[in-house]
């Protein structure tokens, strides 16, 4: 089958996804990983068929879009799909226009694999839900 990644309006399932990698898997709380934003955010999501494998939230503050709640199920993992949801959303916030910048808040031990994908780590590790993580930026002029 082929992967398709795709906008969604279907929060529900990716709140699912997300429960499943980072509460049931990771262990971050229920309250860490729900919030308010996503009502305002654009979300994609990654299917084979009618199966959804994964999806990220995209947000805008500024000049900067800001991808966050990345998450692959466990089958879907190795196989380019984290990749493939990154670049989607790189894409998104190029295809605007009027942003700057992509930012998101990486765990320190994927550091390398956002590295591939053109992002630079900046500032301090942090503790975002017992997870370490680190700031990284990928400047769209750079990449036109």
């Amino acid at each position: 089958m082929t992967l398709v990644i795709a906008e969604t309006r279907d929060i529900a399932l990716c709140r699912t996804l997300r429960r499943v990698v980072f509460i049931d898997e990771q262990g971050v709380s229920e309250a860490d990983e729900l919030d308010d934003k996503d009502e305002e955010a654009v979300h994609l999501l990654a299917r084979e068929g009618s199966l959804a494998l994964g999806s990220a939230r995209l947000l805008v503050e500024g000049d900067t879009g800001k991808i966050g709640r990345v998450c692959v199920l466990q089958q879907g993992r190795g196989r380019g799909i984290g990749a493939a949801l990154i670049r989607a959303g790189v894409a998104h916030f190029r295809h605007r226009g009027d942003l700057a910048q992509v930012k998101l808040g990486a765990q320190t031990h994927a550091l390398g694999f956002y590295e591939a994908l053109g992002f630079q780590a900046v500032g301090e590790v942090y503790d975002d839900a017992g997870i370490p993580h680190r700031d990284m930026i990928l400047k769209l002029e750079a990449n036109i």
